[in-house]
């Protein structure tokens, strides 16, 4: 059996205490042999719920680590959580990636495109395989015959700086990397990023809060589908994930993610200046 390694801000958070089950799941359906085995939580304490890595760990049959060296050397696999404080995984990342554990880092990757780059080269420097992705890059939905050159894409979360991400995540799937320009617009409580990129693909994001998740492509042609996101993206995450830890080989690029970051910085910074092209 392998065993896997959470790192995480706080442990008792909402991907921490779905991915266990999933992922075992997943191992079922495939005939895998991994377990999450081990966890640290810089915080003993959730804020959310005031669960402590103690009773989570207990609650799901994992060891609780007093550090995240011994997580590190422990583990065969580590995944980096933290998903809503992308702050932390610079600092994550400088303690895990010298291990040279295959290692998988939750969205939202890094706080910003700089960091991001910082962490693909801490990688690169000690040969560790890492890969990030939004779940809603697993979204079936976006099997498509033909190429996408545009695309509008929905969604809602708390906030743009949290949830912008799971836009960029299918719009860099679908139409790859090489986004010039981003221009943000609002209507009442939504927010329009339209992004250019210099030849014939284009794309629009749509957040706001309530809203749901859907894709309209359109070919070269002029073919259009549409579709309302209701797949399970986050067993089909898992999977890849799974599948990543077996091969080292992760289906998404450092290009791509770092085209995902500059995507979410340009869309966070285009929302404070309004009606104005900035370049990405």
């Amino acid at each position: 059996m392998k065993k896997i390694g959470f790192v995480d801000y706080y442990l008792s958070e909402w991907h921490a205490n779905n991915y266990p089950a999933w992922m075992a799941e997943v191992c079922r359906e495939k005939g895998l042999d991994y377990q999450v085995a081990y966890a640290w939580g810089e915080l003993e304490t959730s804020p959310l719920d005031g669960v402590t890595s103690a009773q989570w760990c207990e609650k799901n049959g994992v060891e609780l680590c007093a550090s995240i060296e011994e997580l590190c050397e422990k583990s065969d696999v580590i995944l980096v959580l933290a998903p809503s404080n992308p702050e932390k995984h610079l600092a994550y990342a400088k303690a895990v990636l010298p291990y040279q554990k295959t290692t998988y880092i939750d969205k939202t990757f890094a706080p910003d495109l700089a960091t991001a780059e910082e962490i693909f080269a801490i990688a690169a420097k000690h040969g560790t395989p890492v890969f990030s992705s939004s779940a809603l890059r697993y979204s079936t939905e976006l099997e498509t015959e033909n190429p996408t050159r545009s695309m509008m894409v929905t969604g809602s979360g708390s906030s743009v700086e949290e949830y912008i991400v799971h836009l960029a995540e299918m719009v860099v799937k679908k139409l790859g990397v090489g986004a010039k320009s981003i221009r943000c617009q609002t209507c009442g409580i939504q927010s329009y990023f339209q992004v250019k990129y210099g030849d014939d693909r284009e794309a629009m994001m749509i957040f706001s809060k309530k809203l749901p998740y859907t894709l309209l492509m359109t070919d070269a042609n002029g073919k259009p589908a549409y579709a309302a996101v209701k797949s399970a993206f986050f067993q089909g995450l898992m999977a890849e994930i799974l599948r990543y830890y077996e091969s080292g080989e992760s289906s998404v690029t450092p290009e791509e993610t770092l085209e995902v970051m500059r995507l979410c910085q340009g869309a966070v910074r285009a929302a404070k200046q309004c009606d104005i092209w900035l370049d990405l």
